[in-house]
């Protein structure tokens, strides 16, 4: 399973993925923001950070770069979509995912490590977890306030589209949300590090799941063993 790790001008955390994919074993390349075919890749990650300083608004200038039309085209054929943190963001700006990012309640920049519930297990991307299990993973975010308006928010309720909560709402998102997969399941944006929680010394083990679930759920669709 290949991966793209796509680096946007601004972009801080795409070292992070590519070495929690390295850690997985899996081939991972990064990938720059003027590319336009990412069909050789399986999974995008669009990575943490500030896309072009986000002076107007974050991931607003990102989703209109060259690539943004081949991560489109990827979601559009099923394809694995990863976005963390401003990546979450740009998924968001690109109408990938609905709703929208408003500053945190308090309007103070958050960098702690939040305790999250893995809401929906039903997901490429939280196969590893059990539902209602408890994780650790970073934040680190002066714009991770969801919200959207009543029929989106049903609809989301009503598909299972809310994939992790906050147990402790840092931000003031709108019912906890900080994650949320598209109807069709395959595009994934969440505020929270599961990148930076990959190992014992970074304090939390837990995001690792999330990216053998990946995985798991690639080779399953493609008949391929572990």
């Amino acid at each position: 399973m290949r991966f793209a790790v796509v680096v946007f001008p601004g972009s801080n955390c795409d070292q992070d993925c590519y070495k929690a994919v390295e850690k997985i074993g899996e081939p991972v390349e990064y990938v720059w923001h003027t590319e336009k075919d990412l069909s050789s890749f399986d999974a995008i990650i669009l990575p943490g950070g500030f896309s072009y300083g986000d002076y107007l608004r974050s991931g607003a200038i990102a989703r209109f770069s060259p690539v943004m039309e081949a991560v489109q085209k990827a979601a559009e054929e099923g394809k694995l979509v990863l976005g963390i943190c401003n990546g979450f963001q740009i998924l968001l700006e690109s109408g990938l995912l609905p709703g929208a990012m408003l500053k945190n309640q308090g309007l103070k920049f958050l960098c702690q490590t939040e305790e999250l519930e893995v809401v929906n297990t039903n997901t490429p991307f939280t196969l590893d977890f059990k539902e209602g299990e408890k994780i650790r993973l970073p934040i680190a975010h002066g714009e991770g306030n969801y919200t959207c308006d009543p029929d989106t928010l049903n609809r989301l309720k009503e598909n299972g589209q809310i994939v992790f909560r906050y147990r402790s709402n840092p931000n003031g998102s709108l019912l906890d949300i900080a994650g949320i997969v598209n109807e069709r399941g395959n595009v994934l944006g969440m505020m929270p590090h599961p990148e930076r929680a990959v190992d014992a010394l970074l304090g939390s083990e837990d995001g690792i799941k999330l990216f053998t679930s990946m995985v798991r759920a690639w080779r399953d669709r493609h008949g391929q063993a572990f």
